[in-house]
């Protein structure tokens, strides 16, 4: 299945998505080999889950069938440039390649604005519009030295 091929079947999740009213008018497929081992569509509004975008569902459930928690040797193929979540969940799965088909100014034009998000990332934190403060309690950091110490953690 070539590139384009591999493309229209994340559109036509995609366009099922919008059709059968589940959620937002998004779809992604990651592959492997050539194969397509998982696929995802956004379910934000049907699961009440604002995680549920097509690239986070389809990378949880091709580390599942991977048993993996990195997606090494795969491609997401995602009908829409990924927004700051998915592009983060994209980083930690380690793909070796994305492809898209709108753009985030796609998105934007029909009400899925990320710009805000991009700016608030890039302010100090104490200028972000939602408030984020450090408290710490006694011990705070105690399971990041019992990690740093472990001889039995797996890393990634």
């Amino acid at each position: 299945m070539g590139d384009k091929k591999l493309m229209e079947k994340a559109v036509e999740l995609a366009q099922k998505n919008v059709v059968a009213n589940h959620g937002g008018p998004f779809g992604a497929i990651v592959v492997k080999d050539g194969q397509i081992i998982s696929v995802g569509r956004n379910e934000v509004t049907a699961t009440n889950d604002p995680t549920a975008h097509a690239e986070v569902q389809a990378i949880r459930a091709a580390c599942k069938t991977l048993n993996s928690f990195q997606l090494t040797d795969c491609e997401i193929y995602t009908s829409c440039e990924p927004c700051p979540m998915c592009i983060g969940a994209i980083y930690w799965a380690r793909p070796k390649a994305v492809y898209y088909a709108c753009t985030k100014s796609d998105a934007a034009l029909i009400g899925f604005d990320d710009q805000f998000i991009y700016d608030q990332i890039a302010l100090p934190i104490d200028k972000r519009e939602i408030n984020m403060i450090q408290v710490c309690s006694d011990h705070y950091d105690l399971p990041f030295h019992t990690w740093n110490s472990s001889t039995k953690k797996t890393e990634y």
